[in-house]
């Protein structure tokens, strides 16, 4: 048996056993009657990375899309959700949403904007609805990782049902 499948086994397993229970995203794609799968993994506070939750999950980084939040000086906050590895290239980001020039917005502002906390910030379910673009190689793969609305929890869906959710747009958004 693949090791990946014995690490997705035994999460899922241990999802039952620790009786997760639902967040805000999970409900809101409940409304939506997406079919997905909540996935737990062990939070290290010293290191809420990607390839960190990746390793946990036992699947390539590729497949794992972080969800940042940005601030256009035209448009205000957008949120743009690219692969775990990748950095969001400024550049393309604020022509893509009609700014002239955007940057990261400061974790400290995340909670409040968003309600959701560094490390665990999902592209749905925020306080309030912002323009979200995913990058374009989230069509590349059958089913992708993503935040479920807290640290610990990832969501297993497909891809076409988390862009449908979210009210997104497909771009490239990442450095060459």
């Amino acid at each position: 048996m693949p090791i990946a499948y014995k690490h997705t086994v035994f999460l899922i397993i241990r999802s039952f056993v620790m009786n997760i229970k639902k967040t805000n995203a999970a409900r809101l794609l409940d409304q939506l009657k997406i079919s997905y799968e909540l996935i737990p993994y062990e939070v290290d506070e010293n290191d809420l990375g990607a390839a960190h939750i990746a390793e946990q999950l036992g699947q390539p980084i590729e497949r794992l899309f972080k969800t940042l939040v940005l601030r256009g000086d035209r448009n205000g906050l957008f949120v743009c959700v690219i692969p775990g590895a990748e950095e969001v290239d400024l550049k393309k980001a604020a022509a893509i949403t009609g700014n002239k020039k955007c940057e990261m917005i400061h974790v400290k502002e995340l909670l409040p904007l968003t309600g959701y906390i560094r490390g665990g910030c999902s592209p749905i379910g925020m306080k309030k609805s912002y323009p979200t673009y995913f990058h374009s190689s989230i069509v590349n793969y059958e089913k992708i990782y993503c935040s479920a609305g807290m640290r610990g929890l990832q969501f297993c869906i497909a891809p076409n049902d988390i862009v449908t959710a979210a009210h997104g747009t497909i771009c490239d958004l990442t450095a060459e």
